[in-house]
């Protein structure tokens, strides 16, 4: 079993940058690709960024491209995702998810096996 546990959210203004931190534990060589995805109030889940930790290949969503940027730290087991220029279109909760490695990281949610229990990103305009 891999646990996920999400930190880093909060309430900013439009234009603000928050940074996300994902740990994880346990079994940590089965979280070989690691991606945050988000869903906001009445919405279905989005894929936001994905990293495979063993080359560092990024995947992110068209809609984040260039603000967002997701990162590791093996030696902590953490991935990171830095907001920034945000936006209220992303407010949301953000939710880390894994799984073992297939050397890139899948924008497909029912391919991750392990899921944090989310953190709360809320931009006012």
């Amino acid at each position: 079993q891999v646990q996920l546990v999400e930190s880093g959210g909060g309430l900013v203004q439009a234009g603000d940058s928050l940074r996300l931190s994902c740990a994880a534990s346990g079994r940590t060589f089965a979280a070989g690709d690691m991606a945050w995805f988000r869903q906001a109030p009445g919405k279905g889940r989005q894929f936001v960024a994905a990293i495979n930790r063993n080359n560092g290949v990024t995947n992110y969503a068209d809609s984040v491209k260039g603000r967002f940027a997701i990162s590791k730290d093996n030696a902590k087991n953490t991935v990171y995702l830095q907001m920034n220029s945000l936006k209220p279109e992303d407010t949301a909760v953000y939710s880390c998810a894994a799984r073992p490695s297939y050397m890139y990281g899948s924008s497909s949610d029912y391919e991750y096996v392990y899921w944090g229990q989310g953190t709360q990103v809320t931009v006012s305009s």
